[in-house]
């Protein structure tokens, strides 16, 4: 609660070269900050190119994006909306075929934009993808956004399920089935489907 009031109150006085060093800090507490005074940047401006700015600036920071609070905070408000409005699901994209897990983690994340706005096609794309890679930060991510499309559409996550649920990892299919009927979760969980 301290670091978004700080970057609420901050937002529209730091500069992106002031933000840089605040982004690139060696303490956890300053990037988180940076990542929400970057948001908050984004999300208050109606101006494009200011946007792409940011965007771009985003981008080019990934480096310092590495635990999932500072993928998690900012990847879908700020690079998915952005994608989402921009027709950029390539940026997104890209992400998703890197080697390196908060990329990965950002591109999966980032699609909770297109979740919201009842567009699930590029969340099924980078689940799958990604589904055996090892790490238990993806297979969290990829069952919370698998999660988030059951709760707009339950029948597209059924649907998911019934192709994909026998190879996903434990801890993927239980965020993924958290808020189905509890006799379908248990169907889900012995396999009996």
């Amino acid at each position: 609660p301290d670091q978004r009031r700080v970057a609420k109150e901050y937002y529209a006085k730091i500069s992106l070269q002031e933000l840089s060093f605040l982004l690139s800090s060696g303490y956890h507490e300053h990037r988180l900050t940076a990542i929400f005074i970057l948001t908050f940047k984004f999300e208050k401006t109606k101006d494009g190119a200011v946007q792409e700015t940011i965007v771009e600036f985003y981008l080019n920071h990934l480096q310092y994006l590495n635990n999932w609070d500072l993928v998690d905070s900012g990847c879908y408000k700020l690079l998915g909306r952005y994608c989402f409005e921009n027709k950029r699901d390539d940026l997104l994209r890209n992400l998703s075929h890197s080697d390196i897990i908060w990329h990965k983690r950002i591109a999966v994340v980032g699609t909770m934009h297109y979740v919201k706005k009842g567009s699930f096609e590029l969340t099924k794309e980078f689940v799958t993808r990604n589904l055996k890679y090892s790490h238990d930060l993806m297979h969290k991510a990829n069952g919370w956004l698998l999660r988030e499309m059951g709760q707009r559409n339950q029948q597209e996550l059924i649907s998911y399920l019934n192709l994909y649920y026998r190879d996903m990892p434990r801890t993927c299919l239980r965020y993924a089935i958290e808020k189905l009927d509890e006799g379908l979760r248990q169907d889900y969980l012995k396999g009996r489907i």
